[in-house]
């Protein structure tokens, strides 16, 4: 737009491997009132597992915490250690998003990794890629990330995903990336390593009084930081690697 682009033909734009923010939607949507912004959850094992679609007019619902999506009829959280189909009156148990119906057959040449995807519960088979979800009072769920990145912090689980989409709620985050480093009291503490927009003052007391109407206070960073950019693949998935590594060297823990 500020190219002076004609882009009067657009309109639907998509997210998928890294949603866009609630701040984000919001410039999008005042530059590009008629545009259809829809949130795509999904991977290469399961296809789509839910989209949620924003306008102008609608009401953002996902303005903080992991991003959330309207449930569909072939999509379900999977209780693993039980074996059971979580239900949407369920607000507390966190579970596996699975996806039934047409899902593949199997990992090419993988025989273990295709038992631990791809299960069969209740007479029903479901494809599983690995990521967290929750059910709202709302009847939507809740993607909260992968159980692999997740962070364990006094015996908390705490899932970066829905931390990050909470801090980037405040307008002058434009991206950040959250993980777990060493420490001696809690075993692991949360980091935020965040991007801010044109360089503005941050102080980790404004980003987590922002936060705090999205996530319980032991999820809050602990620690705060900077990076003129974010590094991410071309797909736009988080690179945890890099992250880790930078927060670590900031902050001086081997």
């Amino acid at each position: 737009l500020e190219k002076g682009l004609d882009l009067s033909s657009l309109f639907v734009l998509a997210s998928t491997a890294s949603v866009f923010s609630a701040s984000i939607k919001d410039t999008i949507l005042e530059y590009l009132p008629n545009l259809f912004l829809i949130d795509a959850v999904g991977s290469s094992e399961t296809g789509a597992t839910g989209v949620n679609i924003h306008t102008k007019d609608g009401k953002l619902k996902d303005s903080g915490g992991g991003p959330k999506f309207t449930k569909p009829n072939f999509s379900e959280i999977l209780n693993l250690d039980t074996l059971e189909v979580i239900q949407p009156s369920d607000t507390e148990t966190i579970g596996y998003l699975a996806r039934k119906g047409h899902v593949p057959v199997a990992y090419y040449k993988d025989k273990e990794k295709s038992e631990k995807t791809f299960i069969e519960v209740n007479g029903e088979r479901y494809s599983i890629p690995g990521d967290m979800a929750k059910y709202e009072e709302d009847g939507q769920m809740t993607l909260l990330g992968r159980g692999s990145v997740s962070i364990n912090s006094g015996g908390e689980k705490i899932f970066p995903e829905e931390v990050e989409m909470a801090l980037k709620a405040h307008p002058n985050i434009f991206d950040c990336l959250v993980v777990g480093v060493k420490d001696e009291t809690w075993g692991q503490k949360v980091v935020a390593v965040i991007q801010r927009r044109e360089m503005v003052d941050l102080s980790i007391e404004e980003i987590k009084e922002s936060a705090s109407k999205y996530i319980a206070s032991y999820k809050m960073p602990k620690e705060i930081v900077f990076s003129e950019l974010i590094e991410r693949a071309p797909s736009g998935k988080p690179n945890y690697q890099w992250a880790q590594n930078l927060a670590n060297l900031k902050l001086k823990i081997e």
